[in-house]
């Protein structure tokens, strides 16, 4: 038997509630369904701009340093529900859809302040506790960096002291686990590719600067 107010012959009423609530608790839902879909989630290593993912997606990884919850307004908020979510949409964005990273990375951000809002946390308050700690591990030695970390949003953001700084660990052997000889000649292919793209740089001619119109 139907539910009460949905007969399917019964016009259809606004419900008598906030439509922020019903949006909430949809994306409440989508976002349960995208966590179950996490085969694993990893926080034993260090990971630039907080969170990433392997190449094959399998494993998100979020920073050994960040904690597991801020608190705001007396409430414990726990953080690593709406970094995965980030992670799996900007991943699927790049491998299903061949978006460009600042792309990809644009639309997750949307998808992860849109399910901080609507757990009634504020998205100010939540980037504010994030954007210390991603400050904090980007200061520091990078000394267990996950073997299959995905690379891609490094080499599309041109972070090309941050890719230095990786190949630096791998010759040093800080990574986590023994580093696949993929993943040393990607990090190699990217720093060259980088440094031939500085020296095009320098070679191009300065033009002169142009006198503002009175």
């Amino acid at each position: 038997m139907p539910a009460a107010g949905c007969h399917p012959h019964a016009p259809h009423e606004k419900l008598r509630i906030p439509d922020w609530y019903v949006s909430s608790l949809m994306l409440d839902r989508a976002l349960d369904a995208i966590l179950r879909r996490v085969k694993k989630l990893d926080r034993r290593h260090d990971v630039p701009y907080l969170a990433g993912y392997s190449q094959d997606g399998k494993t998100i990884y979020i920073d050994r340093h960040l904690p597991t919850h801020f608190t705001w307004r007396g409430r414990s908020v726990e953080v690593a529900r709406y970094l995965i979510l980030h992670e799996e949409v900007e991943k699927t964005l790049i491998d299903q859809l061949g978006l460009h990273y600042l792309h990809a990375h644009q639309i997750a951000t949307r998808a992860e302040e849109a399910a901080v809002r609507a757990d009634r946390v504020s998205w100010r308050a939540y980037d504010r506790f994030m954007q210390r700690y991603v400050k904090h591990i980007g200061d520091e030695r990078l000394r267990k960096v996950p073997a299959d970390l995905d690379l891609k949003p490094y080499r599309d953001y041109h972070d090309y002291d941050l890719m230095r700084r990786m190949e630096a660990a791998l010759d040093a052997g800080r990574f986590g686990t023994r580093p696949s000889a993929r993943l040393r000649r990607e990090v190699a292919a990217y720093n060259a590719a980088f440094r031939a793209e500085r020296r095009v740089q320098r070679m191009l001619p300065v033009a002169p600067a142009q006198r503002a119109p009175r």
